[in-house]
């Protein structure tokens, strides 16, 4: 694969941070306090990835009201408690480094709100990196990954960015939906929270983030 990327889209949770401990964490708490059962660690972590508020509702069976509620709880309890210590995965930092200096234009693509996003960039020195941070807003309304890709497509276009060839980094069928929703490929990082069959519809799926730069930098 030798294709020339005019702009690089990547993911946060999986893709550049191994959030999924603080996230489940929080969720924990978060059913505790809702006086619901809590969920296994491996049913926690499938809310790793997809936006919260339709996995409240699609695996947790809340209605509108509980939903608004338990986001409350959880966003308190992961700022104030997981936010500032997610660690970012060994070798990511080299890679957004590399591909900055070679003039790469990277926006993050996060269905996580943007200011916990970005307090967990700036926290690893990475926000450097990027010149452009989407993530879902406030109240949820971007959320999806196909609108949080079309709003740093965006704001890409409004920086003079050349957004003719793009290409996505996830670790979730969210990522590669969202992006072919878009005609972007999506090459699909084996190190995050996904399965394999996730992996369906991916250009490629690499196992480790050094795998990275033969196919992002040819």
């Amino acid at each position: 694969m030798s294709t020339q990327w005019t702009c690089i889209l990547f993911d946060l949770d999986g893709t550049i941070s191994d959030s999924a401990p603080g996230i489940t964490a929080s969720l924990g708490y978060m059913f505790e306090k809702m006086g619901m059962p809590v969920p296994s660690p491996a049913e926690l972590l499938d809310y790793v990835g997809p936006p919260i508020l339709d996995s409240f509702r699609d695996m947790a069976g809340m209605d509108a009201v509980e939903s608004a509620q338990a986001l409350a709880i959880y966003r308190r309890h992961y700022l104030d408690n997981s936010a500032h210590s997610s660690p970012i995965f060994e070798g990511i930092a080299p890679v957004l480094r590399t591909l900055h200096d070679a003039g790469v234009p990277l926006s993050l693509a996060t269905s996580k709100p943007e200011f916990p996003a970005s307090v967990i960039l700036d926290n690893a020195n990475l926000t450097q990196y990027f010149r452009v941070l989407a993530g879902s807003s406030i109240d949820e309304i971007r959320s999806t990954k196909k609108d949080v890709i079309a709003e740093a497509l965006t704001r890409f276009g409004m920086i003079g960015v050349d957004t003719s060839n793009p290409v996505m980094v996830g670790d979730r069928k969210y990522d590669v939906e969202g992006a072919a929703a878009h005609g972007i490929p999506t090459i699909f990082a084996d190190w995050g929270y996904g399965t394999i069959d996730e992996q369906e519809g991916a250009l490629a799926v690499l196992e480790h983030p050094s795998d990275l730069m033969p196919l992002l930098l040819p």
